[in-house]
Order: structure tokens, then C-alpha cells, then sequence
């Protein structure tokens, strides 16, 4: 453990995701589905304030609707790098909630793997980018794609990840006054569990910044599925269909659509209906908090 000069850390983004595509291809023995997904991190998020503690106490300081301080995936991923590690102090963590909870935009999973790297930092106990992702993978599949901090062809319950470049673009996401529950989306028994098994190469032989993208490769198994149970998600995607090919994030609420320029995108924005939150954000190439682990 090296000594940390550093009291806090402000303004640390957690940022979203996307699933381009979102393909299950199967059952394991275990329960879970496997999948295969290309994960892209947004210049988009919540923002996460650490402030060290010498006592040892983990506290978070800002209530989240819906979510208790115990069951927050932020206080579990601090009291697990806090075990797992020994380290005798603690930590007082803020939270300005912007992503939409229940979207697909990974938020609470970005949340804990921001807190891993930030305390990985803050506490100075410099766990491996390996070792906080192994740790990750114990809060949630998505929790590893965001220590690992590049932008992935994931397969397995979304472990097994491979770095991909991907072109800069522009995304106008949609955000329906819906909570889609993960859990129950996977229950579904017209949920497709029998994709193809797909490649790497087949994803970046048929990927391109070609404007009609992300028609161009894969599809989201669960859109299906979502778009039967929730009318307001089948309304984002038909007002989509008449403006730029658009595509559900993971296990929803949230749709989004490519654009080459934050400017098409604007545009599209200003003629979205009221009722719906939206935003426009840019692609990252690499998580705002890779450095904090090697």
C-alpha cells in the first residue's frame, strides 16, 4: 500500500454504456444467459465524489430514490475492495444521479466500478487492473467492461472482454418514463436465447461508420420482448423509424440512434416529443479513470 497525498476526489464520471448490438446465444449450466455484445462507453454519466475517511467507516452521502445505502452497488464495491484488501480506512461518498435508473445504460454498474478505480487510488492499496476486475465480476456482469475501461466485444455473461477501435460518433439517447427490470426481461419465455455464435471479426468486417449503422450489424434480442410489454419503448423506436435507424440498449428503457455530427444530432433532438428525456453525448475511447489502475 503506497501513501495517497490526495484527501478527495471530485467530479469522478461513471460513465454510460451502449450495447451496439446485444445478441443471446444460449443457457449455461449455471443459470445465466451467455451473450455476445460490442459494450461503447458515452462522454456521459453520473458523477461520484470520494472524500478519504481514516476510521475505517463507509458512508454514503446523498440519498438515491429507490435504492438503499446497503443495497447501493457503490457501498458494496467499497466494503469489497475494503476486505479484500484489508485497508483501515474508509471513505464518504457522494452521488449526482443522472442516468436514468432501469435504461440499460449500465449506471449503477458504472457507479461501482468507478468506486473500485477511485478508491483503488484514494486508498492507495493499487490492486491490478485485473484483480479489481476479477472483484467486479462479484457485483454484477457489467461491473468488469467499465474497469476495464476500453470500449469491448464481450462474450460470457459479459466477462470476457476483447478491446475494439471504434469510429468517433455522436449519440441522441432516449430515455422513456420506463423501469425495465433486467431480471424479469431474461425470465421471458419469447425471449430469443438462440443467436448465432458470432466472431470478433464479424462484427468489425461488417462494422463501418456508414450512416445507416447500427442497422448494419447484429441486433438487440431483447427489443422484442421489451417492445410487447412496454408501449412507450415501442413509441420511441417507431418515432426513430421515420428520422435515423435506431436501436433499445441493453435490457432497455433506453433507445438510441448514431450520428456523424453532434450538430445532425441536435437537430433530431429539437423535434423529439416533451415527454421523453433525452441527450445528446459523444463516444469515449477509454474510461475518464483508466490510469488509476495498470
Amino acid at each position: 500500500m503506497r501513501p495517497q497525498a490526495d484527501a478527495s476526489l471530485r467530479n469522478c464520471l461513471a460513465p454510460a454504456k451502449l450495447n451496439l448490438f446485444l445478441h443471446i446465444t444460449g443457457r449455461r449450466p449455471d443459470g445465466y444467459h451467455a451473450l455476445q455484445t460490442v459494450f461503447q462507453l458515452l462522454d456521459w454519466g453520473d458523477l461520484l465524489h470520494f472524500t478519504r475517511r481514516d476510521d475505517g467507516v463507509i458512508a454514503r452521502k446523498t440519498d438515491v430514490p429507490g435504492v438503499s445505502e446497503a443495497d447501493d452497488l457503490v457501498v458494496r464495491a467499497a466494503r469489497l475492495l475494503q476486505s479484500t484488501t484489508g485497508s483501515p480506512l474508509g471513505v464518504d461518498i457522494e452521488i449526482d444521479k443522472i442516468l436514468p435508473m432501469g435504461a440499460g445504460l449500465g449506471g449503477g454498474s458504472s457507479d461501482a466500478a468507478t468506486t473500485l478505480l477511485a478508491l483503488n487510488r484514494l486508498w492507495g492499496v493499487d490492486l491490478s487492473r485485473e484483480a479489481l476486475q476479477d472483484l467486479a465480476l462479484k457485483l454484477g456482469a457489467d461491473v468488469p467492461f467499465f474497469i476495464f475501461g476500453h470500449n469491448a466485444f464481450a462474450e460470457g455473461v459479459g466477462e470476457a472482454l476483447q478491446a475494439v477501435d471504434l469510429p468517433k460518433r455522436f449519440f441522441l439517447v432516449v430515455s422513456p418514463a420506463v423501469h425495465v427490470p433486467t431480471v424479469a426481461i431474461f425470465s421471458e419465455k419469447a425471449l430469443t436465447r438462440d443467436s448465432k455464435v458470432l466472431t470478433i471479426t464479424d462484427f468489425l468486417a461488417q462494422h463501418s461508420s456508414d450512416a445507416d449503422w447500427p442497422d448494419s450489424f447484429g441486433r438487440n434480442d431483447m427489443q422484442a420482448v421489451v417492445v410487447e410489454k412496454y408501449a412507450e419503448v415501442a413509441q420511441v423506436l417507431e418515432w426513430f423509424s421515420n428520422l435515423s435507424p435506431a436501436r433499445m440498449t441493453g435490457s432497455g428503457a433506453s433507445v438510441f440512434a448514431a450520428f456523424r455530427s453532434k450538430a445532425e444530432a441536435e437537430m433530431a433532438q429539437a423535434k423529439l416529443p416533451a415527454r421523453w428525456k433525452s441527450t445528446v453525448t459523444e463516444s469515449l475511447d477509454s474510461h475518464p479513470l483508466f490510469a488509476f489502475a495498470s
